[in-house]
């Protein structure tokens, strides 16, 4: 905790105590919360940014497509754009934001919208095309609408148990909200996690009997993609390269694939891309392959050569009892259909 952050300590105390009463309204039912006639799946953290939410959105749309017609429903973060969009042909991520148009790319048998106001998103959704589950992606906090089902992400060296409300910390309400998920999912787990470890998060996390915790690692794909082929990891592990992302966090994705001889660029999470950022990247790249991630990819694409620009696919697995957790899921939906 930096001087800065001690000093806001007052306001952290406000705007904890202004989360709490809110929460509180919604809790008793002054506040009202919308609730809807088919299954909604709520993924989302305490903390801002950096937790994983779009790999466990991912992880959902394919467990439940094979069998349901899913929508995703995002805000669109940082997009240009307002108002209910549904993607289509003419999306990009300048309308959608960048994980929705993620999301259009990589499922084109989903339906994904964006609308900051999420009750209204819902209602068009099901005067559209009456999908059979909803996906709303970062919506823990968005409590005038009530899922059915709440999956609340934290990640393995930043739990929300030992954190605090903002702006001393990185809490977007109080650890008590917590409550209110069905499901705890601790993300970005080392791979060799040992029991001892999950048995003491399991303790420092306190949560009900009635809610489930599971540890879930990243996992990145064995190849990197252009707009016209994929390589091999291990092809390239060793070439000099330029490594870049904006997006929250990104240490572990320059550590999977970085060299002594790579070049780092890094932007603010959500980053839009400007002519001279893309200046400033062509001249560090010069020539060399540019690898990225997925969700800053959307971004460049079309701005970068397409025969230098990859990136790198990432996904959420699960350590252990993932069956249990398949089912969890598939009983919620099949149950509220």
């Amino acid at each position: 905790m930096n001087i800065l952050r001690k000093i806001l300590f007052p306001f952290a105390i406000l705007y904890g105590f202004i989360t709490s009463f809110r929460n509180f309204l919604f809790d008793k039912g002054i506040l009202k919360s919308h609730s809807f006639d088919l299954p909604i799946i709520a993924v989302g953290n305490l903390s801002v940014g950096g937790t994983g939410k779009t790999p466990q959105i991912e992880y959902l749309i394919r467990l439940l497509s094979p069998s349901y017609k899913i929508a995703t429903l995002s805000r669109g973060y940082k997009r240009k754009s307002e108002g209910f969009i549904l993607a289509d042909a003419s999306s990009n991520a300048e309308i959608l934001g960048d994980e929705p148009f993620q999301f259009y790319q990589k499922f084109p048998n989903i339906l994904v919208a964006v609308d900051a106001n999420r009750k209204n998103g819902i209602e068009q959704l099901i005067k559209i095309s009456k999908p059979d589950v909803i996906l709303l992606d970062d919506a823990f906090q968005h409590r005038k609408v009530k899922a059915g089902f709440y999956i609340l992400l934290t990640t393995y060296n930043d739990l929300y148990s030992d954190d605090f409300i903002l702006p001393t910390g990185n809490l977007r309400e109080s650890r008590s909200g917590a409550e209110r998920a069905n499901i705890v999912i601790v993300t970005k787990c080392p791979g060799d996690l040992s029991e001892k470890e999950r048995n003491y998060i399991e303790r420092k996390l306190q949560l009900e009997s009635s809610q489930k915790l599971f540890f879930t690692s990243i996992a990145y794909d064995e190849f990197i993609f252009s707009e016209q082929k994929q390589l091999s990891f291990s092809e390239i592990k060793n070439s000099e390269k330029l490594l870049l992302a904006g997006i929250a966090k990104p240490e572990p994705f320059f550590d999977y694939l970085k060299n002594e001889k790579d070049t780092i660029l890094t932007y603010p999470d959500h980053h839009h891309f400007s002519d001279k950022d893309i200046l400033e990247i062509k001249s560090n790249a010069d020539g060399k392959i540019i690898i990225t991630t997925e969700k800053d990819y959307v971004r460049l694409k079309g701005n970068l050569p397409s025969q230098q620009l990859f990136y790198l696919p990432i996904k959420s697995e699960f350590l252990q009892n993932r069956e249990v957790f398949d089912q969890t899921i598939l009983s919620y939906v099949e149950n509220n259909s």
